[in-house]
């Protein structure tokens, strides 16, 4: 274990990070930081969610000269949701030094950009499409950028920006640092480490150690029409602090949050389809927890980087094994656990098991869960809370009326009906869901049959509040600040629990 007060950092630096309430840096923190601070052009090998975001953005900061308002770093990230993440974890980063980090990207007002870009940031974070028209139209000025960061270059890659990235650092001063992260090392990333980079030191985080290892896997075995009922009960089982749904179309995921509404759940849908005012909305409402499912797309998902995901639901299973465990990545963060459940139909089985020979993990088989076991993980839910109110909380202005009330009725009666009245019941409404074809590999998988539209039916819950924090859970009927395991992946957590390293 290293703590960020043992990597030499500077007072300022060390009061933000312990304002965040960090101590413990992540193995890739640990490793980059005090090579980074030394000026060494590093490539760092790691996924998101292993806090690559402060193993970078902590020396940047670092070497920012608060007298000079010229631009000194830039950031290149691959999506619009991780520019904007990333520019505001570095600002709290900087937030002693009172460091100016501006974000630009497409989709927002450029005009609107230029008047933010005449108050002389010091660090600029954005897509490489954005950042290159500022350049060519001379609204960015690289003669004095001294740090570069090129974050998920193999997403760039895969997204076609290799040309940009090359015309922005061949516009960058070559007497400079370059930092380059990215989960995997394709020949063209590596082409762009040997004509840009200085003699690099690699960095590597294994990906087991980041995902896998610490998520545990489950796969419910069931046919098309009956995958709504199961997720809608494995939520009431499960009770997740923050969870994210995968369907694999837009269509899918806009039907998946309207009847996941229906039925009570605090959930919306990101695609690509959705204009940027809406993607931030919802990214913002979700990273708050004013809603507790996020239903997504592999490609709206990308780039995301959000703390405190506890269970991720693959509603329908993804395409090919990489993109299953790029989906699960998104729990299981900064050595916390996570869960993840995938609803695999019986076509689909062989792609069960290409997933399982990727991954080298057998997944544990889940039975379909019941509706009258939907009802207990809610009245558990809903019992956690009383006994935590009991035991945590001061009841004395409660306690007159609740002897009137004894005086009444009997105590097994009065407990019943508070359980009754507290506890959302499954709820039937009817929901609309279009079939979708069976997934298909890359590598050759299963063929798709005609979609049609399915009515459905059974368990679920009525949800009235949202959870407060990432770590600690505040639900209107059922919630509770401690879930304990139970065989459909339930975990422990507390808000203390996730805020003990970056997750960035």
């Amino acid at each position: 274990m290293t703590l960020f007060s043992e990597l030499g950092l500077d007072r300022t630096s060390m009061k933000s990070i312990e304002k965040m309430g960090f101590e413990e840096a992540s193995p890739i923190q640990a490793q980059t930081i005090p090579l980074a601070l030394e000026g060494k052009d590093i490539i760092g090998q790691a996924q998101t969610g292993t806090g690559k975001t402060a193993a970078f953005g902590i020396p940047l900061i670092e070497n920012i000269d608060l007298s000079s308002d010229n631009v000194q770093g830039i950031v290149i990230a691959p999506t619009r949701e991780l520019a904007i993440q990333v520019s505001e974890e570095l600002f709290k980063l900087g937030y002693g030094k009172r460091t100016r980090v501006l974000a630009v990207y497409g989709g927002q007002d450029i005009d609107r950009q230029i008047r933010a870009l005449k108050k002389n940031p010091h660090i600029i974070v954005g897509t490489p499409g954005r950042l290159l028209d500022h350049i060519k139209r001379k609204n960015i000025k690289l003669g004095n950028v001294h740090t570069v960061v090129l974050d998920e270059a193999d997403e760039m890659l895969n997204m076609g920006f290799i040309e940009d990235i090359q015309s922005i650092l061949s516009n960058v001063p070559e007497e400079r640092q370059t930092l380059l992260f990215s989960a995997t090392m394709p020949d063209p990333i590596r082409k762009i480490a040997e004509r840009f980079m200085k003699d690099p030191t690699l960095v590597k985080v294994k990906a087991k150690e980041m995902t896998v290892s610490l998520i545990d896997q489950y796969y419910v075995e069931l046919r098309e029409n009956e995958k709504f009922d199961t997720l809608a009960r494995l939520l009431d089982i499960q009770t997740p602090e923050l969870a994210i749904v995968f369907g694999r179309t837009k269509r899918r995921v806009d039907e998946l949050a309207s009847a996941l509404t229906i039925r009570g759940y605090m959930a919306e849908g990101i695609h690509g389809d959705l204009s940027q005012a809406k993607r931030m909305s919802v990214l913002k409402k979700f990273k708050e927890g004013s809603i507790d499912v996020l239903v997504a797309t592999d490609v709206a998902a990308r780039g995301l980087d959000i703390s405190g995901v506890t269970h991720v639901y693959n509603f329908d299973i993804p395409q090919d094994p990489e993109s299953y465990v790029h989906r699960i990545g998104r729990t299981g963060r900064a050595g916390k656990h996570g869960a993840a459940v995938s609803f695999v139909t019986p076509r689909e089985r062989g792609q069960l098991h290409a997933i399982e020979h990727t991954t080298k993990k057998k997944m544990e088989k889940l039975k379909t869960p019941t509706l009258s076991e939907a009802l207990e993980g809610q009245q558990k839910a809903v019992t956690e809370k009383i006994v935590n109110t009991v035991e945590n909380e001061d009841l004395s202005l409660y306690l007159p009326h609740a002897e009137e009330l004894l005086q009444k009725h009997s105590a097994i009666d009065l407990v019943a009906a508070v359980l009754k009245s507290m506890t959302k019941e499954p709820d039937a409404s009817p929901i609309k869901l279009t079939d979708e074809a069976p997934a298909g590999s890359k590598r050759g998988g299963y063929k798709g049959s005609n979609s049609r539209p399915r009515n459905g039916s059974g368990g679920g819950r009525s949800s009235g509040g949202g959870r407060k924090d990432y770590g600690g859970a505040k639900r209107t009927g059922g919630g509770s600040t401690n879930r304990k395991s139970n065989g459909y992946g339930n975990r422990s957590s507390s808000t203390s629990s996730n805020r003990d390293k970056i997750n960035k």
